[in-house]
This record gives structure tokens, sequence and C-alpha cells, in this order.
């Protein structure tokens, strides 16, 4: 009789502790899907107000020139300096963070780095950098859901949880696809399926959208007409891609490290000085070609509008292939994804 009452009341606590966390992660999905959401937003905005200097500095000749770069290069270095200054961690994607934090190989960051994530990120990506918001958005959410945690006083385990649910919120909102949120933590966090996990991050995913679109709207982020079916003489071309697309990711991973070791060995300058001469050059690439220039999202619609052609998008992919690495060598917040999908 005592054993059958043990065993009924660990059900009950294993039960009670996985509602309890059900409902944590409902609280912090719906705080980081508003959050993201805002940091969307802002994003849109920051794009919109340096089209519209760029569109002003034309107009005033060298005056208007020196403007931009200077609003580029300003804005990067300050970005750089709030990594630099106040949370080391917010520099990158911060997706191998959130990985690391998960794995216990490295302590959660300090909660300023939501703060310093969001506010560098619109900075960077709002100067043109090459960059995505899935990485500041992934690490932001997991930030807030591991601080819902500890403000609730759960033990490791469970903040745990929350964290790698967070940072499927963040994921989900960042790209208004539901599912990829839960999807993203089992496969690409965890690597293994854990129920209580899965729980989590379903319930952390579903508040942060319906929050998030009542700021962003439920249309999907890229609109793709009706597609054909593949015919038995295209379906090989699909083989094709992928082997493309793999080869030039392991390209891309190359040239990302040797930017990066390259920005490295200009160790003597400060990070802020170097991210500077980055925004400088990014500036000059967006006097000249301001569409090329930030987080990719128009390049990507007009490319499966079918409103390039195929030597625009293949000039577009070569520069941004190169500017995507110099960006990331930054230093500033900013994800690896958006740019190129």
């Amino acid at each position: 009789m005592t054993d059958d009452l043990n065993h009924a009341t660990r059900f009950a606590n294993r039960d009670g502790s996985l509602l309890v966390l059900a409902l944590l992660a409902l609280i912090a999905g719906a705080i980081s899907g508003l959050v993201v959401a805002i940091f969307r937003l802002s994003l849109q905005q920051a794009d919109r107000l340096r089209d519209m200097l760029i569109a002003w500095g034309h107009g005033q000749g060298a005056l208007g020139f020196l403007c931009v770069l200077a609003m580029c290069a300003g804005a990067t270095a300050l970005a750089a300096w709030l990594v630099r200054r106040y949370s080391p961690h917010a520099s990158g994607s911060g997706i191998p963070h959130v990985e690391a934090v998960l794995h216990k190989q490295v302590p959660p960051a300090p909660y300023g780095l939501v703060t310093v994530k969001f506010l560098g990120g619109i900075l960077a990506i709002g100067s043109g950098l090459a960059l995505g918001r899935e990485g500041p958005s992934v690490q932001m959410g997991a930030g807030i859901a591991h601080l819902t945690g500890q403000i609730f006083h759960r033990s490791w385990p469970d903040c745990r949880v929350l964290l790698a649910a967070g940072a499927g919120a963040g994921l989900a909102t960042a790209f208004n696809a539901p599912m990829a949120g839960a999807v993203f933590v089992l496969e690409e966090l965890v690597q293994r399926f854990e129920h209580r996990i899965a729980i989590a991050a379903l319930a952390a995913s579903a508040t942060a959208i319906a929050v998030g679109r009542i700021l962003l709207g439920d249309a999907p982020d890229f609109h793709v007409g009706a597609l054909a079916y593949g015919t038995a003489g295209t379906r090989p071309l699909f083989f094709i891609l992928g082997v493309v697309a793999g080869l030039l990711a392991v390209a891309y991973n190359g040239t990302l490290l040797a930017a990066i070791a390259v920005a490295e060995r200009l160790g003597r300058l400060p990070i802020e000085v170097r991210a500077g001469l980055i925004g400088a050059a990014v500036g000059m690439l967006a006097w000249f070609a301001p569409a090329l220039v930030g987080g990719g999202d128009a390049i990507t619609q007009r490319t499966l509008s079918g409103g390039e052609t195929l030597a625009l998008v293949l000039v577009a992919f070569l520069l941004r292939f190169g500017l995507g690495a110099v960006s990331y060598a930054a230093g500033t917040p900013g994800g690896l994804f958006a740019p190129y999908c």
C-alpha cells in the first residue's frame, strides 16, 4: 500500500511540475513574442530611415555621401561598443551560445543581454549589415524564458526547459512560423526528443505567435504563387540543387571563418574601430546599391516573385556572399540565416 502511494505521489509531482512548466512557457512565449515582434517592426523602421537618408544624401552631393558613411559607421561602432561594454555574449548570432548553455558548457548570460541584443541588432542591421533577425530573436527569447524561470524560483532542469522553449518562441515569431520554433528546438538545440521540452516549446511558440500576430498580422513572411508539380524530367534538378546548395554552404562557412580570422588579426584596433570601418564600407555599398544591403527580405521576395533577372540574382548572390561574412566579422548582434534564405 505504501509503495503504491509513493508511486502515485511521484506521478502527481511529475505531472504537477509539467503543468507548471507549461504555464510558465505560455508566459515566457507571450513576452518573447511581444519583444521579437517589436524588434521586427523596429528593424523595418530602421530600414526605412536608412533608405530615406540615402535618398536625401543623393540630393546633397559629397556632403550627403559623407553623412551616409558616418551614419553607417557610427551605428555599427555603437552596436559593437554595446556588446563589448555590457554583454560580450550578444555578439553574432547567439544560437551557439544558447546551445552551449543548454548543454551546461557555459553559464547563462546576464539578463542585460536581451537589451544589448535588441538595441545592437537594430543598430547593426539597420545600418545595412547583411545580418538576420533570427539569431537575436532566438537568444532574446531564450534569455526572457530563463529569466521567467528564475523569477518563479524554478530549478536548473526546469529553467533549461524554459530556455529552450523561449528560444523556439523567438524563432517562431522571427519568421511568423508557429511550428518552426518547436521543430528548431528539438532538431537543432537539443537534438533529441524530450517530451517536457516538446510540450513547453509548443506552448511557448503558440503564445508567441498569438501575441506577435497582433502586431505583425498573420500574413506569411514571403508570398509564393502556386507551384506546379515537378515532372519526371525536372525531378533530378532538385537533387542537383541540393548538392549545389550544400557545397555553397560549406564554401560560405569557410569564407565566414576566414573573415573572422582576418578581423582578429586586426586586434590592435579597438573592436569599435573595426566595426566602424566595416560599417563605412557597407555604407559605401548602400550609397550605390541600397537594395543589396540589410537583412535581404526584399531581395528574396523579388526573386520569389520573378521580379529579378537571373543575371541580377547572381550578382546579388555574389555580393551578399562576401558582404555577409564581412558583416558577421564586425562582432555586432545579427544572425546568419535570414540574409540567405
